[in-house]
């Protein structure tokens, strides 16, 4: 880095000692390149200048310039609660200024008659404008002063910095560092090859540092945004691709050549269903992984009720076939408890040993796990977190599979994965659909499977969205369907009222469903979260076996539940939900041959990414459609947990909902640069290191080795 950005933010006009100390404390902003790195997230054109009748109430959220001669000034109320008006016109009508605060400072410099250029958000009561605490500047003094750039650029803030320094101060702030900036031509040297820059028709970096904070035109400020976003996602692609390359490079994964009697007898006289052609194509990708000689490292995805815990049985008989064990962990004791009775079921007639250990597992189930896992004579160990325990030993573990991978954070991941003194095969399953966008970047060191077919028989579910004023027809609903035998669940967000949420709760749902469906006609069972688990494990084994019509539930219940009478899905205050989960609650339904519904009760008032969602739900059963929405919608950050799981960028300008192209070009420019120098070694290629370290992922385990 150059000296002048490596230089204390203090000695830039305009911000000191004390506004350093604020800057660091609150932004993380130390030196001058820090502060220059931090890019506006938005920009006021003020260029333009508005008459009073062009402002409507779309601009209420943002920032307008008005020029206005000042007619009339007054004072109303006493003491803390006096305001200032000053009346205002131009050639098209009337508006007035209001201020609450540093009146004596503002009166000082109004004078009626003459005109000023005003800028400041508006706000419309009635049909008339208004503005509070606007700037002001007399029109001979903003025509004559001449600007960096008619575009201003708003910066992030927090509530104590913008206090400190206001948007126009910031403003002169990071014009005066970038004039300590222009005088160092080795400040933002670029790090990419000339040859890169014309191939892609990239702006030079120092341009585009330029033109983010002080844009020339609406075209020079889309050339800086796509020149920063190029230098982050290719960060990101050479960081991802290394990592896959070197992986590829090294052969240090078990060999599983034989496909042997348990999965062929299984195969030949014990599958219960035929394969979907998607499910036998994930197999033979795992199976060629397994005898590559390369360590496995596979994500699967599948929708809700595709078949995955399947393919992850079959899968872990080839490791049990080729003398090593295998293991499953899933983020739930219900979930946890549902595959070790599938897989049960599955083997029986199998010489195959299977045991489970979960945190409430008792003592002799828990010796047993233990002491079958460290001796070699348990094939396969189902379990939760307590998988990772540092007293769970393995003889010889050779396949993990981690289920609803998202669940689990990066270091938890990682436990598993020490297991063995050699890496095991890995595979990791999600039910949530992951867009081709983010999978790209957060598993583009992962090979990918997709199971993108349902088991034959199985019917789309149809989905509708009720208020509350429907609520009688949906409770007629529900007992026309469990007149049929069948069984319903009913999901709220909370257990209890929440004063400060006005959502739906449990304990309020569970009156009033035995209000509505008065005992004993119909059987209600109920589970949540701060249940003791042998209550929950007896909730659902009543509902499971038919002695409950009705589960009333949190989302407790939105992985691993698998009653196929179950054919109604009840999502009280539905807005309250992500997509991702909407979707994962409604897979609980479905999975037998009838027809299923999944009914979401919301409130009468919803926002317009509420009503979006809701509305997807209603359209498709898609999973892949609903994430790509959900991406959009909520952004990267927050989709899927990846913050909580480490998996996270720190991306300051890309968005992986919506730079799809950026993302295809640099994927395929890293993978180009690496291919012909794995190292980055070349003198040509230097620079790029520190462009990848400088987008590297926030967690600091090689994530490319544990899934």
């Amino acid at each position: 880095m150059s000296e002048v950005l490596s230089r204390d933010v203090k000695f830039v006009g305009g911000v000191g000692e004390a506004r350093a100390r604020l800057l660091l404390r609150e932004v993380g902003v130390r030196t001058v390149g820090d502060l220059l790195m931090r890019f506006p997230y938005r920009y006021i054109d003020r260029t333009r200048v508005l008459r009073i009748d062009e402002v409507d109430e779309s601009m209420e959220s943002n920032y307008v310039q008005l020029r206005c001669r000042f007619v009339g000034k007054s004072y109303t109320g006493e003491g803390a609660k006096r305001r200032f008006t000053v009346e205002v016109n131009d050639i098209s009508g009337s508006a007035e200024l209001l201020w609450f605060h540093g009146i004596k400072w503002i009166e000082k410099r109004v004078e009626i008659g003459r005109e000023y250029m005003i800028f400041g958000r508006p706000s419309l009561f009635r049909g008339r404008m208004s503005m509070v605490h606007p700037e002001i500047e007399p029109v001979e003094q903003a025509l004559s002063r001449k600007s960096e750039s008619g575009f201003q650029g708003i910066y992030s803030s927090t509530e104590k910095l913008s206090q400190a320094i206001g948007t126009k101060s910031m403003h002169t702030i990071v014009h005066n560092a970038w004039q300590l900036v222009a005088a160092d031509p080795k400040a933002f040297a670029d790090p990419l090859p000339e040859d890169m820059r014309k191939r892609n028709g990239l702006i030079s970096l120092r341009e585009a540092i330029y033109n983010i904070h002080f844009p020339q035109s609406a075209d020079k400020l889309r050339a800086a945004q796509y020149r920063l976003k190029y230098d982050e996602l290719l960060g990101v692609q050479l960081t991802i691709q290394a990592r896959r390359t070197a992986r590829h490079h090294r052969a240090n994964g078990f060999l599983f050549p034989r496909v042997g009697h348990l999965f062929n007898t299984f195969y030949r006289e014990k599958l219960p269903f035929a394969l979907t052609g998607a499910q036998q194509r994930v197999i033979k990708e795992i199976r060629s992984d397994m005898i590559s000689g390369r360590q496995m490292n596979r994500l699967l995805q599948g929708d809700v009720g595709s078949g995955k815990t399947m393919v992850a049985f079959m899968s872990m008989l080839l490791a049990v076939d080729n003398g090593f064990q295998a293991c499953i962990m899933a983020p739930t004791e219900i979930l946890a408890r549902q595959h070790y009775a599938s897989m049960c079921r599955f083997a029986e007639g199998l010489d195959i040993r299977i045991a489970i250990l979960t945190g409430s597992s008792k003592t002799k189930e828990r010796r047993a796990a233990l002491e079958g896992s460290l001796s070699g004579e348990v094939d396969i160990l189902i379990g939760t977190h307590a998988l990772i325990e540092d007293g769970v030993q393995f003889a010889n573990l050779g396949y993990v599979v981690i289920d609803e991978q998202h669940r689990f954070g990066v270091e938890q991941r990682a436990k598993l994965w020490t297991k063995n003194a050699q890496p095991p095969h890995i595979l990791v399953m999600t039910a949530t659909p992951i867009p081709r966008t983010l999978a790209m970047t957060l598993y583009g060191d992962l090979e990918v499977s997709v199971i993108d077919e349902l088991p034959p028989g199985r019917q789309p579910i149809r989905t509708y969205r009720y208020t509350d004023s429907a609520r009688l027809k949906m409770f007629g609903f529900l007992r026309s369907e469990i007149a049929k035998g069948r069984q319903v669940y009913v999901v709220y967000p909370l257990i209890k009222e929440s004063e400060a949420l006005d959502y739906k709760d449990l304990y309020d749902g569970f009156e009033s469903m035995s209000r509505d469906f008065p005992l004993p006609h119909y059987r209600i069972a109920v589970c949540h979260g701060k249940m003791r688990p042998e209550d929950k494990d007896a909730a659902m084994a009543q509902f499971k076996s038919g002695g409950a019509d009705i589960l009333i539930a949190t989302s407790v219940i939105e992985v691993g539940v698998d009653v196929p009478n179950a054919t109604v899905m009840v999502i009280e205050s539905a807005e309250r939900f992500g997509l991702s989960q909407l979707h994962q609650l409604r897979g609980r339904v479905g999975r037998g041959g009838e027809q299923s519904y999944c009914i979401l009760m919301s409130g009468d008032k919803l926002s317009k990414e509420g009503r979006a969602r809701l509305d997807a739900m209603c359209e498709t059963n898609d999973g892949f459609r609903l994430s790509e929405l959900d991406l959009k919608l909520r952004g990267a950050g927050d989709i899927h947990g990846t913050q909580q799981s480490g998996d996270a960028f720190d991306l300051r300008l890309a968005n992986l909902a919506t730079d799809t192209q950026i993302m295809e070009l640099t994927r395929n420019e890293a993978l180009r640069i690496l291919d012909a120098d794995p190292q980055l070694s070349a003198p040509e290629h230097r620079s790029l290191q520190e462009l990848r370290d400088r987008h590297r992922r926030r967690e600091h385990i090689d994530f490319s080795e544990i899934s």
